[in-house]
């Protein structure tokens, strides 16, 4: 029977994701067959698996940890916020309804159903899973009908370890109140507890890790210190996304968008020494001395791009074009460089269409069947290949679309403007295709480093798995997934 150990954390943003991918690893080289899972992700950041559909960057970076390709199963349920208030639902991989919060409370409850069948499916093929919730239990109020947590812990039998984060304060009231206002029978599913993000010298928390442990009857499992390598492997949060380093002669542009997508885009360039990327936060100007601008994916394009115009970001891209700058749009930047987003059914929002930016001559029309497909291409001006994937429901076309900006066999993807400083792409993920972007920032005037991303996140998440064997019982922790769950 397949083993199983559910990681919780007593808050969000704990670090759930990055201990996860660093036990995989660890897993996979102890010999051990092991997947990850997560049972319900709310995330615009989603990639493209090998069996046709989407789930959260995070289970995909879990998988690569375990030496897997990524498959719907590692995600059964995924959330992708498109208002403050609704949500696309994904299950399985496949996009079933848009709800707003309160029609999610009602449909939730079903859901159990394929979380399970996943969990199995994927447990048939596995030694070990290793769970990751999402938020935390403590959101009591949450709890009927939870899918995330406490809720599937139960129905699948699964043991926990609960994590605090120590970074934000507050981490011993983090662990014992959760079992303080958590029902007694999902308490006693928590086998032990981890403290995450400790900056200095863990030895100074050896009362406070005392404390808990006395209070709470569990066993502390380590203290784990910040993880500095953490940037180089893909953020899930939107709220974790940073600037590179200040250096580099190439600045590179981009602005977060309310509703930002698929932003580990971002992360190869960010890791190049000579560019200079800088992340433009609401209220405030994009740089006059940007060589590039890039305009992300978004999960609601013409949500976004009134956003965008609400930031004034609209005037700024028209004075870096009319200085020569560049302009890049990735997936949902790209239809907003046009002149028209048609939405007729009101796939992303209310219905309508919007006016884009008029920097490409091509039309948007939002359509129900949605592109989910990795992609091999060649980029056009440079005859390189790139790799990437497409996950989006628009469909473009308009005499920009003469000047591709890659190719997919013979069809043409994508569009250049006629003096070839505005580009738009379908394609997620082209950055990590290294003879690309080598080529792409040599013709922007940046030294590339000519290293391999793919190599970079490798060998960090060999870091990750080194950090956390020095710092934590791993060895224990994977024991955890053989103890019996049940409780009571």
């Amino acid at each position: 029977m397949t083993r199983a150990l559910m990681i919780q954390g007593a808050g969000s943003n704990v670090g759930k994701s990055m201990l996860v991918a660093g036990l995989c690893r660890a897993a996979r080289r102890r010999g051990l067959v092991v997947r990850p899972f997560k049972p319900q992700n709310m995330s615009n950041n989603a990639g493209v698996t090998v069996d046709g559909g989407e789930i959260g960057r995070a289970q995909v970076l879990q998988a690569l940890a375990c030496g897997v390709d990524p498959i719907v199963d590692m995600n059964p349920v995924l959330l992708k916020p498109e208002t403050e208030t609704g949500a696309q639902v994904v299950v399985q991989g496949q996009r079933v309804a848009t709800v707003k919060a309160r029609e999610y409370s009602a449909l939730k409850p079903g859901l159990m159903a394929p979380v399970l069948e996943s969990f199995h499916r994927l447990g048939a093929e596995a030694e070990l899973l290793l769970v990751e919730g999402a938020g935390s239990p403590a959101e009591v109020n949450l709890r009927a009908g939870d899918i995330a947590n406490m809720g599937f812990a139960r129905a699948a039998d699964v043991p926990v370890l609960l994590v605090g984060d120590i970074d934000r304060g507050g981490v011993i009231a983090q662990l014992v109140g959760t079992q303080v206002v958590i029902d007694p029978k999902d308490a006693a599913l928590i086998r032990g507890f981890a403290i995450n993000k400790f900056r200095g010298d863990p030895r100074l928390f050896d009362d406070g890790y005392r404390l808990i442990s006395s209070h709470t009857g569990w066993r502390g499992f380590g203290v784990v210190p910040w993880f500095a390598q953490a940037h180089l492997l893909p953020a899930e949060d939107a709220l974790d996304l940073a600037s590179g380093p200040s250096t580099g002669s190439l600045h590179v542009v981009c602005p977060v968008l309310s509703r930002i997508a698929n932003f580990d885009d971002l992360d190869p360039l960010s890791a190049e020494p000579d560019v200079r990327l800088t992340l433009v936060r609401a209220g405030e100007p994009l740089p006059g001395d940007a060589d590039l601008v890039i305009l992300p994916g978004t999960k609601s394009t013409r949500g976004d791009l009134s956003f965008l115009r609400q930031q004034g970001w609209d005037k700024d891209i028209a004075a870096h074009v009319r200085r020569g700058g560049r302009v890049l749009g990735l997936c949902g930047g790209y239809q907003m460089l046009g002149r028209k987003i048609i939405d007729a059914d009101g796939l992303e929002g209310p219905p309508g269409e919007t006016d884009g930016l008029g920097l490409l001559d091509i039309v948007t029309e939002m359509v129900p069947d949605k592109r989910l497909t990795r992609v091999s291409a060649l980029h056009e001006a440079t005859g390189l290949p790139l790799e990437g994937y497409e996950i989006h429901i628009g469909r473009s076309d308009g005499a920009d679309r003469a000047r591709p900006f890659a190719r997919i066999d013979t069809r043409p993807e994508g569009a250049t403007s006629e003096n070839g400083r505005v580009m738009g792409s379908y394609l997620h993920g082209l950055f990590a295709s290294d003879a690309f972007r080598q080529a792409f920032l040599s013709k922007l005037g940046a030294t590339p480093s000519g290293g391999s991303h793919a190599a970079t996140v490798e060998q960090t998440l060999d870091a990750l798995a080194d950090h956390l064997e020095t710092h934590m019982d791993i060895d224990g922790v994977l024991a955890l997934a053989g103890t019996a769950a049940t409780a009571g």
